[in-house]
């Protein structure tokens, strides 16, 4: 008997899950993207050195192999693409263009104010002279980001037309559309929401959402962490939920997993943020599994093969927290250690850097050292331990030693 074929996008180490499972339930996994060290590689089937961005090539191998179902797991560029294919092949998936406007941030926020939804004034740009041209339209202080990064890398705040041209050239560095968003700060009541949902048939299964936390030393805009539950009441996170579904449903939505961040004004305006059209990143998905009853790798996959029906109820539970460990410097990584009181709490522990490598400055996802998954007993030790980690972990970086550079 012929093994239904799988086309996951991407072989790096937040993807693996998605790619043993897939081994694991049955199927013949194929893996492809352009490094062919990447972790997942080693427990597929096939490996292809292909880009994930590259739509073309990647539906010019689908076709060839005759997969029956593509995934992009936990990754913001390759989302188009799978998209593009699954169009292309009428495989399951959702409208290409639906997704692209996920995934592009200037066409989101011009999505977002065309359908009345709360959104801060923001255009797109690729000229740094069109964006001077523009920016006294803009109420300062305005943040400057890439349209298409992930893992907040090349995202500044800016409060003065002088800094516009390095932060234009920050943001555009990591651009691979050569294109970035201007727009207006949203001022947050409380923290940022977090979290990442399920749809089926048009509708939101699942919704879980908690709270991001940032390490303010080295980067206000990069999060190290999310607590779940959030400590944002249930009516907000209701009206969250609401909004996201009748964002997929303007978009056309079907199906599969969204990465969410949304912020609630002063005046209780809820914004949301961003919607990624893909599972979280930093074992988001892993974490959600420990705190309630939804798995959701195996949804992610079953329904890119058309055969996942959702029958398991939830069961929100506990309190559990991501934490990514970093360094506040560059330099070269000599020694992590943990207390005994941080110890008790580690679900899972993972570390993928060595004594010896390099370690840069934490001020995107590109320089996580590690990620920890933690469950606590309530939700004072959950915030106690999460905002006072310098007491419970030691990043030796060089001949400095850093407390606290989580």
């Amino acid at each position: 008997m012929n093994q239904r074929k799988i086309l996951l996008l991407g072989g790096s180490y937040f993807q693996v899950p998605s790619i043993i499972y897939a081994i694991q339930a049955g199927y013949y996994v194929i893996t492809c993207d352009y490094i062919p060290e990447n972790p997942g590689h080693q427990y597929a089937d096939e490996y292809y050195n292909i880009s994930t961005t590259d739509k073309e090539l990647v539906l010019e191998l689908a076709r060839k192999l005759k997969v029956e179902g593509i995934v992009a797991y936990a990754s913001d560029p390759a989302a188009p693409t799978a998209a593009y294919v699954a169009e292309k092949m009428n495989l399951p998936g959702n409208p290409y263009n639906s997704v692209k406007i996920l995934a592009e941030k200037d066409l989101y926020r011009k999505f977002l104010s065309e359908n009345g939804f709360n959104v801060p004034k923001a255009k797109g740009f690729d000229k740094l002279d069109d964006a001077y041209r523009e920016i006294g339209n803009f109420h300062y202080p305005v943040m400057v980001k890439p349209v298409d990064s992930s893992g907040s890398k090349g995202v500044i705040k800016i409060n003065s037309t002088v800094c516009l041209p390095s932060a234009f050239e920050y943001a555009l560095n990591y651009s691979r559309a050569k294109r970035i968003v201007i727009e207006e700060f949203v001022e947050k009541k409380g923290p940022q929401i977090h979290g990442d949902a399920f749809v089926m048939n048009g509708k939101v299964i699942f919704c879980y959402l908690g709270d991001h936390h940032y390490n303010e030393r080295v980067n206000y805009f990069v999060p190290y962490s999310t607590t779940l539950p959030s400590e944002h009441d249930n009516f907000v996170l209701q009206e969250i939920e609401n909004e996201f579904q009748r964002l997929i449903e303007l978009l056309q939505i079907k199906q599969g997993a969204f990465n969410i961040e949304a912020r609630v004004n002063n005046n209780g305006d809820i914004f949301l943020m961003e919607v990624g059209p893909r599972n979280g990143g930093n074992l988001v998905p892993q974490l959600e599994k420990y705190a309630s009853s939804f798995d959701m790798v195996q949804a992610t996959v079953e329904v890119a093969m058309g055969n996942y029906e959702f029958e398991t109820p939830i069961q929100k539970r506990g309190f559990y927290a991501y934490c990514v460990i970093h360094s506040d410097i560059d330099g070269v990584l000599k020694e992590i250690q943990f207390s005994k009181n941080i110890d008790k709490n580690i679900v899972e522990k993972h570390v993928f850097k060595n004594p010896g490598d390099m370690v840069i400055s934490f001020q995107g996802s590109d320089a996580t050292i590690g990620v920890l998954l933690l469950k606590f007993a309530t939700r004072k030790e959950m915030i106690n331990k999460i905002e006072g980690f310098e007491n419970h972990i030691k990043v030796i970086v060089g001949d400095f030693e850093k407390v606290g550079n989580i």
